[in-house]
């Protein structure tokens, strides 16, 4: 026996058989790598967060204008932090509904038990090969019923309503950082 094959400890993400598995799990266009290189580009263009709920920095707008001026800009200078909060919200969406934790459990399981199907041979349904987007819709088609019933559908739409009322809260209430109204100000009509 090989015991380099069997070292849990080692960084080589070949030699660790759980590495393996994620990796095979994934849809082909995205990696593992792909992910974290989106989160890490997330993490590192966040804004600091005792700035960014400063409350010496909110005030009520003088006119619409300055509502879609604040918006845009606070828009583009937080984007970060507002993602971090939409996905918070999901997080705690999925946590403070144990029917929907199982709809998604359901969902995850039947896309893997097709997955695993597609790995020892091609799955074929009348006739044509089954690809990665095929089955994760026949892995949805199954699952569809639990999603119903664990009400997935109003749990959107909340995680919805709620991001745009905190980010357009906070965008609109926020005041311009100093060079940004400096170039708002300088710039060409």
């Amino acid at each position: 026996m090989d015991p380099k094959a069997s070292d849990p400890f080692s960084s080589d993400p070949e030699e660790i058989p759980a590495a393996g598995i994620v990796t095979r799990m994934l849809p082909k266009g995205i990696s593992g790598s792909a992910l974290k290189d989106w989160l890490d580009r997330r993490r590192k263009s966040i804004r600091p967060w005792a700035s960014f709920v400063d409350q010496r920095k909110f005030s009520k707008p003088k006119n619409f204008g300055e509502v879609c001026q604040r918006v845009v800009r606070n828009l583009d200078t937080y984007h970060s932090n507002y993602t971090f909060i939409f996905l918070g919200l999901i997080f705690y969406c999925i946590i403070s509904s144990p029917i929907l934790l199982i709809a998604l459990a359901v969902f995850v399981g039947a896309f893997y038990i097709i997955h695993l199907r597609s790995m020892e041979s091609k799955l074929v349904v009348f006739g044509r090969e089954m690809t990665q987007g095929h089955q994760l819709g026949l892995a949805g088609a199954v699952s569809l019923p639990v999603f119903w019933l664990a009400g997935a559908g109003a749990a959107v739409f909340w995680v919805l309503g709620a991001t745009l009322a905190v980010i357009g809260t906070h965008a609109a209430f926020r005041e311009l950082e100093s060079s940004d109204v400096e170039e708002l100000l300088m710039e060409p009509v």
